[in-house]
């Protein structure tokens, strides 16, 4: 079979190659894809296995979708490789950027914030007393394994095991690292329709 590869970003690949010729019948036909999602230019197979799945017998609708949860673990490996989940987050953070890591941190927001020693004194009374006067801070989050997703009934789930360092922005440029800590965190998010857009809603577990 030809090998068709489809670039998502700058840092990941989808083959969506067939996997079998297409099965015509009266009234419809079903194409099985292969859905692999490689880092880009590096083809290597994913430490997965697919397994087979059977989509619902509806007819009331004139095309359906049906993603594996095989599609979902290429994808967190791909991104995983590339190093997507290594980030830097530096004084002024808009909220939008903070999508890929809502889950290290929980950090939530509408516009734009200010994070700085202050905010982690508040919190951590070390911190409050090696900073009298407040600096900015400068965040780095890595995972240390590949994000774990799995597909429940209405949703899926997302494990994410992590660390996070936080050093003071001085006001010479350097960095000093204030402490480090792991993280783990599972979230379910769910996936709905709603005025022709897919939405999804993101729910803590712990």
């Amino acid at each position: 079979p030809i090998t068709v590869l489809m670039p998502i970003d700058d840092l990941a690949e989808v083959d969506y190659s067939l996997n079998s010729l297409p099965a015509v019948f009266r009234a419809f036909i079903d194409l099985d894809l292969k859905g692999i999602v490689y880092p880009a230019g590096n083809y290597t197979r994913p430490p997965y296995v697919a397994a087979p799945f059977t989509i619902p017998d509806q007819s009331d609708s004139m095309l359906y979708l049906a993603f594996s949860e095989y599609f979902f673990q290429t994808s967190s490996f791909a991104y995983y490789t590339a190093g997507a989940f290594n980030i830097t987050i530096a004084e002024e953070v808009k909220s939008e950027k903070l999508i890929c890591f809502l889950i290290f941190f929980f950090l939530q927001t509408c516009s734009y914030f200010n994070i700085s020693t202050e905010i982690f004194g508040s919190i951590i009374p070390e911190v409050a007393k090696y900073s009298v006067t407040p600096y900015p801070v400068m965040l780095k989050l890595m995972a240390a394994e590949i994000p774990i997703i799995s597909l429940e009934q209405d949703s899926f789930t997302i494990e994410i095991q992590g660390s996070m360092a936080v050093f003071a922005v001085l006001p010479d440029s350097t960095t000093q690292l204030l402490f480090t800590m792991n993280i783990t965190a599972n979230t379910s998010i769910a996936l709905n329709i709603f005025d022709q857009k897919l939405m999804g809603s993101l729910c803590l577990n712990r």
